[in-house]
């Protein structure tokens, strides 16, 4: 993948994340409320950030490769959160979908907005035919928000994620081309 695909929407800008988004990576992804749902364990120190910055740039670079975007509003910079489109299978044209945000952006309908966006692009430039979702089931404002991206629940994974010392089951979710183009 060539340039980084910088993609706005009426508040927003999703854009490359960078070294100085570090510190809002640190203070998303050590809040263990936050990452009860993100499937990882929550990082403890700055190296840790870091390291995360570096494994989603290093996304582009994969044979199948995925994008992260760092969500921050037009008006207001700053690191809100992040989205992105990751495990590309190119012949099957379909990827996942993955993306947290900070408290404070939380219930505005952001991530909505990104989303739609994200999710146009990899219609239009990945060429996909489906965008796979795995959500834990206590998620429920990451499950309302796939509804209403027009994401349909397929089923549970049973115990499909290990995070925090246990194994969790996941909803499955997908859209489709022709469902998001039928919006």
């Amino acid at each position: 993948m060539s340039d980084f695909p910088v993609l706005r929407t009426p508040r927003l800008i999703l854009r490359e994340l960078g070294p100085a988004d570090v510190p809002a990576l640190f203070a998303i992804h050590s809040d263990a409320q936050a990452m009860q749902w993100f499937g990882t364990e929550p990082i403890t120190d700055y190296q840790q950030a870091e390291q995360l910055l570096a494994l989603f740039a290093s996304w582009r670079t994969l044979a199948n490769p995925g994008t992260r975007w760092g969500i921050e509003r037009h008006d207001q910079p700053g690191l809100l959160g992040t989205c992105g489109l990751f495990k590309w299978h190119r012949q099957w044209r379909s990827c996942a979908v993955g993306f947290e945000l900070a408290k404070s952006a939380q219930g505005q309908g952001l991530m909505g907005e990104a989303l739609q966006a994200i999710v146009g692009w990899g219609f239009a430039h990945m060429a996909l035919n489906r965008i796979e979702a795995q959500v834990h089931p206590q998620n429920l404002a990451s499950l309302k928000l796939l509804e209403r991206q027009g994401f349909v629940r397929e089923g549970v994974a049973r115990q499909a994620g290990y995070w925090l010392g246990a194994h969790h089951d996941l909803v499955q979710y997908s859209l489709l081309r022709a469902e998001f183009c039928a919006r």
